[in-house]
């Protein structure tokens, strides 16, 4: 038996993995235990890339040679050992692929359960489970295919009549002329190919447009060898329209938009299911009906509904509503698809689905599970995790919020900074302990809030009349001017439907800054976003006597094995797909060629790893760069390599690298109203100050901030206050508190009210003197 295994602890010695410094650190065993620092410092290094990294890669191995060989090979991570590593399930904030097969009820396992209950006891019966499956034959609607959606393409957009064949007139670039698929219907031998589209009669467009498959009779000898011939459009939806669609390229994916159109099914209506499955009931409504109540709802119905029957089912579908529930997605809805839900749902999703497993003795790795939530759903999270906890099991958090750092029985302080300042076990103990260590976190733990007692005077006022977006109730809200507005309330209750909704909506000059309008990829970078990677690819180019594509990895610099990917993808059937860090490249995406020129010695790979003062120290005559650089860390960003992908930012990083966009080259931030809907996601306390520290200054330059937020640091600091609620989704919408921040804590009608008072105590600190102005917008 190993040290490791006796003493009930996961030993890691000498972990290296990024920026980790010869790390050597105990975690103990059936126990909570929180991983905690600064942005940057090293924490997922530590926990994800290394301790969940090295268990999946012994899982793949332990799989005999033939499923080996078919599983992606997974570097080992820089570590001299570990011992005493168990199962370990890694729950992150991925959200879930663009399956539209895939919905809430199918995502936390409950759907199989509520068709069972439908099999049994449902009126008329529509038959056996798989009836009542929209992703079953038996089930499904047969118009949408259990879809819920039809799309159509629009002939209209999708040829040009004009034109010939010959001429090519399908516009879309996979049919363009002399291509495999203008092949198919050009050489079919059924069209005269100079003969333009507008002559065509009905019967040949349809065949031209509309046609199945068939067999070709007499095909010209160009035709492709074993093909068949079908129409444009029949080919499209079959190919493109009815593919997964994270299989599609963006390019393909631009191009369908312009030319579809996507509506509910009028068939089914949206509820993917065929019309027996539709009719059967159970006391008047049916399974769709179930799936399209929230999920709080639906808890309240089953719980006066009970057949001895299928009654141990109907508890099982109780149990999963009351843990949706109790990790803050009571406001969901069954059947809502999964893609559509952030990364922090997704990953409470996935926190219910492992809940009630029967597996123990398993090491459970969370990535911020409390992001996104109110401080009142994360109390009710804290009891998920304990739950996981006193099942047996192991469970390790990377985590910043001080609830769940509290209730934890352990707690690893990694830093004392982030990048190459971090990297280092700054404390080991309990949380009582942390608080009076010393350390960063220990003492930003150990400081009541703050909350400030005077506020900013108002500029002006822009105001929300009648905001019904969603589930907000028709209410009147007043926006003050040059000010920071937070807009607080549970998850689900309509915050950022009125602030980055209908705010906007009526008042045009207030500029939302969210994290859905990033949809750059592995293949974009800060650099990018930021406008300036075509400077330092110009001071590549100046340094050699090579053009600046050398130095992009999108073009002629890209590795030639990764094509500038620097890993490889492994697709596995039925499970997320695996990457793997180039063998040829090593990870650095470009080829040799660009690898061989240096600026100040250093090559454009070691630039791209870089943090952003570090780029602007080796740049600092180029005023563009020193400037986003600066905006960079401004934001919080400072600790982020600068040619790091998109895909791998969270949804506040990217929010916040778009702020930085947003206010690079702005000369005169006086007018600027900016809406930022939870900027501080993913941040330590302390960088949440830093952005404080941002805001102040936006502020005192004449900008108006409004902030949708459950961040109580950003809270506290706040001039004005708008509290939504008091519960999510039907039982929310509604304004529940309007004022100033030391005025919420006295309100006990509020929950972000309680959750302030908790823990705060008051500050003043001397701001501007209080005043308000009232004249509208």
């Amino acid at each position: 038996m190993s040290d490791a295994h006796a003493a009930g602890v996961i030993r890691v010695v000498g972990a290296a993995t990024n920026n980790l410094k010869d790390v050597t650190v105990d975690v103990p065993k059936k126990a909570l235990t929180a991983v905690t620092g600064v942005s940057g410092s090293g924490k997922s290094s530590l926990v994800l890339d290394t301790i969940a990294a090295e268990a999946q890669r012994l899982v793949n191995d332990a799989y005999p040679t033939f499923v080996r060989n078919r599983l992606p090979q997974l570097p080992a991570p820089e570590v001299q050992s570990m011992d005493g590593l168990t199962f370990t399930a890694l729950i992150d904030q991925r959200r879930f692929t663009g399956n539209a097969r895939s919905v809430v009820a199918t995502a936390c396992d409950v759907a199989p359960l509520m068709r069972l209950v439908f099999s049994r006891i449902g009126e008329p019966s529509a038959g056996y489970t798989p009836a009542y499956s929209f992703n079953d034959p038996t089930g499904m609607c047969p118009r949408c295919e259990g879809i819920g959606t039809v799309v159509d393409i629009d002939p209209a957009e999708l040829i040009d009549p004009e034109k010939s064949i010959n001429e090519g007139p399908v516009r879309f670039s996979l049919f363009r002329r002399g291509g495999y698929r203008w092949k198919r219907f050009a050489y079919s031998g059924l069209f005269d190919r100079d003969k333009p589209l507008k002559d065509y009669t009905d019967e040949e467009m349809d065949l031209f447009l509309h046609a199945e498959q068939l067999k070709l009779p007499d095909p010209d000898p160009e035709f492709p060898k074993t093909a068949r011939f079908d129409g444009v459009i029949t080919r499209m939806r079959d190919t493109f329209v009815k593919n997964h669609p994270t299989k599609i390229s963006a390019q393909v994916r631009e191009e369908l938009d312009r030319i579809t159109t996507r509506h509910t099914c009028p068939e089914c209506h949206g509820t993917r299911l065929n019309e027996a499955a539709r009719a059967s009931l159970i006391d008047g409504r049916s399974l769709a009906d179930w799936s399209a109540m929230s999920v709080t709802r639906l808890r309240e119905l089953l719980a006066d509904t009970h057949d001895p029957r299928v009654e141990p089912a109907l508890d099982g579908i109780r149990a999963t509503l009351d843990a949706l529930r109790s990790v803050g997605l009571g406001y969901l809805s069954l059947d809502r698809t999964s893609s559509t839900l952030s990364g922090g749902e997704a990953q409470r999703v996935k926190i219910v689905r492992h809940l009630g497993s029967a597996l123990t003795d398993v090491t459970y790795v969370f990535d911020e599970p409390s992001v996104g939530l109110h401080p009142v759903d994360v109390h009710l999270l804290t009891q998920l995790l304990l739950r996981l906890r006193d099942s047996g099991n192991t469970v390790l958090v990377v985590e910043h919020h001080r609830q769940l750092i509290g209730i934890a029985d352990h707690v690893i302080d990694v830093g004392p900074g982030a990048g190459a300042d971090g990297g280092r076990i700054e404390f080991e103990g309990t949380p009582d302990a942390l608080r009076a260590s010393g350390t960063v976190t220990g003492r930003l733990l150990g400081t009541p809030l703050k909350v400030a007692t005077t506020a900013r005077p108002w500029q002006g006022s822009a105001l929300v009349r009648k905001a019904r977006a969603n589930n907000l109730t028709g209410f009147d809200a007043e926006f003050p001017l040059g000010v920071l507005t937070a807009v607080t309330g549970v998850a689900g209750s309509g915050k950022s439907s009125l602030a980055t909704g209908e705010l906007p909506a009526q008042h045009p000059r207030f500029t939302v800054v969210g994290q859905d309008p990033l949809r750059g990829g592995q293949r974009s970078t800060s650099l990018s976003v930021l406008g300036v990677a075509d400077h330092v690819r110009g001071a590549f180019a100046r340094a050699s006597d090579l053009d600046p594509s050398w130095f992009s990895f999108n073009s002629k610099g890209a590795c030639p094995a990764c094509r500038g990917k620097g890993h490889l993808t492994t697709e596995l059937a039925f499970l997320d797909d695996v990457s793997t860090p180039c063998d040829v490249c090593g990870g650095r995406r470009f080829n040799d060629t660009a690898l061989a020129v240096t600026v100040g010695g250093s090559t454009i790979a070691d630039v791209l790893s870089m943090a952003a003062h570090e780029l602007a120290d080796l740049l600092p005559d180029d005023p563009g760069i020193v400037e986003a650089m600066s905006w960079q860390q401004r934001v919080g960003l400072g600790y982020l390599a600068v040619g790091q992908s998109l895909d791998t930012l969270s949804g506040g990083e990217k929010q916040r690298l778009l702020l930085a966009r947003h206010l690079c080259g702005v000369d005169d931030l006086s007018g600027e109203r900016i809406v930022l809907d939870e900027p501080t996601t993913g941040l330590h306390p302390s960088d949440v100050d830093r952005i404080n520290v941002l805001f102040d200054n936006l502020l005192d330059a004449g900008a108006t901030l409004v902030v949708v937020e459950h961040n109580l640091r950003v809270v506290a600091r706040a001039d004005h206050v708008i509290d939504i609620g008091p519960g999510a989704g039907s039982d929310g919408g509604r304004v529940v508190f309007t004022g100033t921040p030391a005025a919420l804590l006295g309100d006990d009608t509020s929950l972000t009210g309680r959750a302030l008072r908790l823990a705060s105590a008051p500050d003043t600190r001397p701001r501007r003197k209080a005043a308000r102005g009232r004249a509208a917008e």
